[in-house]
């Protein structure tokens, strides 16, 4: 007997997560044996907690075809709700909801985080006895879920596209800091990614052969204020202007740092930025160059543009939405469904699965070999790892009178059947 399906999106937004969302509503629909509807909840796991679902199969077919080219997570909202191990009030309400609408099948695109919640919700199912089959997608332009040997997964979805984002900003950077450097001798952009140094790193796709002066400082190499600076002034002593790329979690001392209900800190809530503490200290030191240094924050646009996102990260992780359908409909409950690499020198997508046990609150950095010794730059077997992942070609996104096109979902939600309820966290 067909029973319902449910899938949610949770975290920071990406230019490819509807791209997995599209994918599971059409795998889904491969199964009318063993699942009758496909619902949304509105805003992630807050969508389940507040009983806000709606049904994807009854949304106008066009619309749902615009999704892989629709960036971000506006169509069906997401989240940053933190499923606390002591808030069984929570845990409890989340089967309520589930049994109330015979949830049988629950898909979760998300990164780190969101793979914790996941595996939570299927770890719980079992204990009381309900039939639910949870599995995990993966997202993050971060690029930092998995383990160091890249076992777990070679890559997330998002980062491809993020990374071509940079590469493009990264060509044009140097156009315009080597027409201006004769009054800002250093330009410094500062890439997202926390204390992981994957989207820094992908600056170097923007310049493989090295011709201009980019000089990138990562967490993972330990950079203060101090460090960084130095290693700005030998760049401007070469070539009398610089292109810096610091990772927003560089350690540059006090920011005023505000955090999520994860803990994590929202670099772009806090009083100053890294690029703003090393631009001030720039130009409250002696340049060795004529002209100032300046800053310049991309921020959420690196992981909102569809115009830039890349075709190859578009079609993996829609895949990866098919793939977890399959997962669920053929392997059962607590996996996530992973990509990895095939070996040999040409680039090869490899789609399997693994335990959300194993990935969920996974955390890993730019691997140090990846990093030149010199600490500014990456090697030539980074821009091997990335490289393919950009693509050749710009996305069909659809156009409507010299605009994009993106898809307008109707968020009819569902008739409630569960007591009015408020989120554990949002109740303290």
């Amino acid at each position: 007997m067909a029973r319902n399906a449910l899938v949610a999106q949770s975290g920071g937004p990406s230019p490819v997560i509807n791209a997995s969302l599209y994918g599971v509503i059409e795998a889904c629909r491969a199964y009318p044996d063993r699942i009758a509807h496909l619902y949304a909840a509105w805003h992630g796991i807050e969508g389940v907690l507040m009983e806000e679902m709606f049904d994807l199969f009854e949304q106008d077919p066009q619309e749902l075809a615009r999704l892989p080219y629709t960036p971000c997570s506006g169509s069906i909202g997401t989240c940053r709700y933190k499923l606390k191990n002591d808030a069984q009030e929570d845990l409890n309400r989340i089967v309520e909801v589930l049994q109330a609408h015979d949830i049988g099948y629950f898909f979760y695109i998300g990164g780190n985080d969101s793979m914790d919640t996941a595996d939570k919700v299927s770890r719980l199912a079992k204990q009381k006895g309900y039939a639910l089959t949870v599995t995990g997608i993966p997202k993050t332009i971060d690029n930092d879920l998995g383990d160091a040997e890249f076992t777990l997964i070679d890559h997330t979805p998002g980062y491809g596209s993020c990374a071509r984002f940079w590469a493009y900003l990264m060509q044009n950077a140097e156009e315009e800091n080597r027409a201006i450097s004769r009054s800002e001798c250093v330009s410094v952009y500062q890439a997202m990614g926390r204390k992981a140094g994957f989207i820094t790193a992908a600056a170097r796709l923007g310049d493989p052969q090295r011709r201009a002066p980019i000089c990138m400082l990562f967490s993972e190499t330990g950079e203060t204020l101090e460090s960084a600076a130095e290693k700005i002034f030998a760049q401007l002593r070469r070539t009398g202007r610089c292109i810096a790329v610091v990772n927003e979690g560089l350690d540059v001392g006090e920011i005023g740092e505000r955090h999520d209900l994860f803990g994590h800190i929202e670099y772009g809530a806090s009083t100053i930025s890294a690029a703003q503490a090393l631009v001030n200290y720039l130009n409250a030191h002696h340049l060795p160059a004529r002209g100032q240094a300046t800053g310049q924050i991309p921020g959420t646009i690196q992981r909102g543009v569809s115009m830039l996102a890349s075709t190859v990260d578009i079609q993996e992780a829609q895949m990866l939405g098919c793939r977890a359908v399959e997962i669920a409909v053929e392997a059962g409950t607590g996996y996530m469904a992973t990509i990895l690499r095939a070996p040999g020198e040409s680039y090869r997508p490899v789609y399997d699965k693994v335990a959300l046990s194993s990935i969920a609150n996974s955390e890993r950095y730019l691997p140090k070999c990846w990093i030149t010794r010199d600490g500014t730059d990456v090697t030539d077997a980074f821009v091997r790892y990335a490289r393919p992942l950009i693509g050749e070609e710009d996305p069909p996104v659809p156009r409507e009178n010299g605009l994009q096109r993106f898809a307008r979902l109707a968020p009819v939600f569902l008739e409630k059947k569960c007591p009015e309820y408020i989120p554990y966290a949002l109740s303290r």
